[in-house]
């Protein structure tokens, strides 16, 4: 195998695949990279057997050269050395070739690196998924829907399932939903697909779609996405994304989601984040960093936060508009704060159903997004 490629290229390559490259794999070979070239331009892929990524360099794109001096061939590199060797390489040009004893050698302008490869043949075969259940989303549309609920999935792995994001398409309406039981969030968007039944329900491991979302660029080129019933598969025109499904039944979220409100409070997103994250810095007590929410006269709102060690914050906010009975609420600031903050929109409409009831979270005029918080008992 021999080729010459642009450094560039190379690393932006390495560094995508090496999310899915794991130190503690129970497979030796998939502590490396597998580097294959071909005639059409080269392939790397990394995999811990439960994400797959694959990136592709082609050798030629738009006139702009990439690759060159092609001798097909293949060989897997440890993860542990190559990326920080292209890091460090010296000139914008790397060539890299290895002989039938898979001995690599890495030249850049005066540096020459001599690596020990190993027999790609080792390398397990990538599952190529064939399926109908595909759909096409803009990739930028895919990252806000992943953005707006990954952060709900629950980090504990007493119950696996709600560590991944529920995926299903109803009614023409594709929905994602994650909750870890004390909080929810959840996104809707028209999806269209013409002539084909319906997509099967599947729970995508948070863990997948945090790496995913970092490595796609933010585009409205498509990205297609791909169901089986125990693999997802998420491909762009160079990368292929493939990551394991979790096993198990999602619980039913409709029920948790309240249908009427006592109270509802329209206020502008960035004011209420603020005045929250500034009463959280005293309310660190039970690590829960809970804060108190009491609705006042005249669309003011009194957001405190209190540790008794500590010290207290009090401070007020002017609601656009406060509807329905007096309320007083703690709830935990921190998820408060990251559902302000995957809204995304300047103003949110809050729905409360009582001081122990879970309150909603939506923009003013968009239905499609929706957070959900369980308060906290503080008396």
């Amino acid at each position: 195998m021999k080729f010459t490629i642009q450094r560039d290229q190379l690393m932006e390559s390495v560094q995508n695949v090496m999310k899915a490259i794991s130190s503690r794999t129970t497979i030796p070979i998939l502590t490396g990279i597998k580097v294959e070239a071909t005639t059409e331009g080269v392939k790397l892929t990394g995999s811990d057997s439960d994400i797959t990524i694959e990136s592709y360099i082609p050798a030629e794109e738009d006139g702009i050269v990439y690759v060159e001096n092609i001798e097909p061939g293949s060989i897997v590199l440890q993860a542990k050395y190559f990326p920080d060797i292209v890091r460090k390489l010296p000139q914008k040009n790397v060539d890299i070739e290895s002989d039938d004893k898979r001995n690599v050698t890495i030249k850049s302008g005066k540096a020459e690196f001599h690596l020990n490869g190993q027999d790609a043949e080792e390398y397990p075969q990538l599952p190529q998924l064939h399926t109908e259940d595909s759909f096409e989303l803009p990739t930028d549309l895919l990252k806000n829907l992943i953005r707006q609920t990954v952060f709900a999935v629950s980090s504990s792995e007493t119950r696996p399932i709600l560590t991944g994001v529920h995926v299903q398409l109803v009614d023409e309406q594709l929905h994602f939903t994650a909750t870890d039981s004390h909080r929810l969030a959840s996104r809707k968007i028209p999806l269209k697909r013409e002539g084909q039944g319906e997509i099967p329900a599947v729970v995508i491991p948070g863990k997948s779609l945090t790496e995913l979302n970092k490595i796609l660029d933010d585009s409205d080129e498509p990205i297609e996405i791909s169901l089986t019933e125990n693999q997802v598969l998420f491909r762009t025109k160079h990368l292929y994304f493939l990551s394991r499904l979790l096993d198990g039944n999602y619980p039913e979220t409709s029920r948790l989601i309240p249908d009427q409100s006592k109270t509802v409070v329209k206020i502008d997103t960035k004011e209420l984040l603020q005045s929250i994250d500034r009463a959280s810095l005293l309310a660190k007590e039970n690590r829960n960093n809970v804060v108190r929410l009491i609705t006042q006269e005249g669309n003011q709102i009194e957001i405190n936060g209190n540790s008794p060690e500590v010290g207290n914050v009090v401070e007020e906010v002017i609601a656009d508009s406060i509807e329905g009975e007096e309320l007083k609420i703690s709830f935990s600031a921190k998820y408060m704060m990251d559902a302000l903050k995957a809204v995304n929109y300047d103003q949110v409409k809050i729905e409360f159903t009582g001081a122990m009831r879970p309150f909603l979270i939506r923009p003013v005029d968009d239905e499609q997004i929706l957070q959900l918080i369980l308060p906290v008992r503080t008396y």
